[in-house]
């Protein structure tokens, strides 16, 4: 424990001078919540990307960028009075305990469904608390879209606004595409059309996952994944064949790409 607070002091120690108004960092002392809050996202981000690569020391390194985050807000806070690192995990601790009463109130060992059950209802009293009453108040307004779109259909579901099978969610995609396809056919397109068309589409597609229980966040990271890997070795095979992307066709360039599907398909043959 005393390893732990003297590493923790001492990052804290370093964040205060960093923000010192007379010898700090010039870029440290001007930032504030709203300016650095992008990079709190990114180091978010990274972590998870860290996690991916089962990189021990990465993910070691990037939960430090991400705590530094938070020890920067906090610092920020303890400078204008309002709250610091201590308040910070004492109310943390505080949820922690009041949505785990299974645990901490000796109330019985609930399964993972039923856990899950008691986090939703602890999280929905606190709503109410904080005078979010509507069933979508306090998703937030800063998650990425796509994560946000999950979470809305998730808390509707909660109350039944939710389709009852994964058939009747195909149905709508194949309604919203046929929709968008309409608007995509017209002579004079209408741009604000097109959009809310591909948000709807969008949309479903992210329902399609929840109730196929995909996490599309994570489906399009590996989707991107296997692009990029795709798309660098259709790369290679240009440069390789002396060719570059102005004279090499697009049926020439498919064939590379083929050819990158088929050596994925025989590397998981051999594994």
């Amino acid at each position: 424990m005393n390893r732990h607070l003297k590493e923790l002091n001492h990052l804290m120690h370093v964040v205060k001078k960093l923000r010192d108004p007379i010898n700090g960092c010039p870029w440290d002392i001007a930032q504030d919540f709203e300016s650095i809050a992008p990079y709190t996202i990114e180091e978010a981000y990274e972590v998870a990307d860290a996690i991916q690569t089962g990189n021990r020391q990465e993910i070691r390194n990037e939960l430090g960028d991400l705590l530094l985050q938070v020890i920067f807000h906090s610092q920020i806070a303890k400078e204008e009075g309002s709250f610091d690192l201590a308040d910070v995990a004492r109310k943390v601790t505080e949820k922690m305990i009041e949505r785990h009463p299974n645990v901490f109130d000796n109330a019985g060992r609930p399964s993972a469904s039923e856990q899950k059950l008691i986090w939703e209802q602890k999280k929905a009293e606190e709503r109410k608390r904080k005078g979010q009453t509507k069933v979508l108040d306090g998703i937030a307004l800063g998650l990425p879209p796509l994560i946000r779109a999950m979470k809305l259909q998730k808390r509707a579901a909660t109350v039944g606004f939710d389709w009852p099978s994964l058939e009747q969610v195909f149905q709508k995609l194949t309604e919203e595409a046929e929709e968008l396809a309409v608007e995509l056919q017209k002579n004079n397109q209408d741009r604000v059309k097109v959009e809310e068309e591909v948000g709807d589409l969008l949309f479903v597609a992210v329902n399609l996952a929840r109730k196929a229980n995909i996490d599309p966040e994570i489906a399009l990271q590996r989707c991107n994944k296997k692009f990029e890997k795709r798309f660098n070795y259709v790369e290679e095979q240009v440069k390789l064949n002396y060719e570059s992307f102005s004279n090499t066709s697009l049926e020439k360039m498919e064939s590379y790409w083929n050819e990158a599907k088929s050596l994925e398909y025989l590397d998981k043959s051999l594994e």
